[in-house]
């Protein structure tokens, strides 16, 4: 089982900075997740929260195969999402719907990178999608 998680401000999607992640809701991108998945025959839980304590309650919480995370803001301060990241042990994949080398100086650096096994950025949902199949493709392999 994978979880997806999103992080603050993406329930806003569609109508936050559409200049910027474009028009694409939050229930839209969900969805296209679910297909993916369902498709593939890929079990998912997709959570979202604007509260930093609420997301490392449900990393804390998690017991699956793989995470594909997106911190968002908190990707760039969260030592605390980083702490909770290295220590449940499940391999995490950070992803971005925008490329956040190419944003704003406080944007480019990620302070969870190091806790995850790899990073999609830049591709709106097929970040979160390439995330996904890292993660499976990795499973198969062990």
């Amino acid at each position: 089982m994978i979880l997806v998680l999103h992080g603050p401000n993406l329930n806003l999607l569609g109508k936050r900075q559409p200049e910027i992640y474009g028009t694409m809701t939050f229930q839209e991108l969900n969805e296209g997740i679910r297909t993916y998945c369902a498709e593939r025959c890929i079990e998912i839980i997709i959570e979202q929260s604007n509260s930093e304590g609420t997301l490392i309650d449900i990393l804390q919480g998690f017991d699956g195969d793989g995470i594909v995370f997106n911190a968002g803001a908190y990707t760039h301060y969260s030592y605390a999402i980083y702490d909770a990241l290295l220590a449940i042990g499940v391999p995490a994949v950070e992803v971005h719907l925008t490329d956040i080398t190419q944003r704003d100086v406080f944007r480019q650096k990620s302070v969870i990178a190091p806790a995850c096994v790899a990073h999609f950025a830049g591709g709106g949902i097929q970040s979160y999608l390439d995330g996904i199949a890292f993660l499976v493709l990795r499973q198969q392999k062990e």
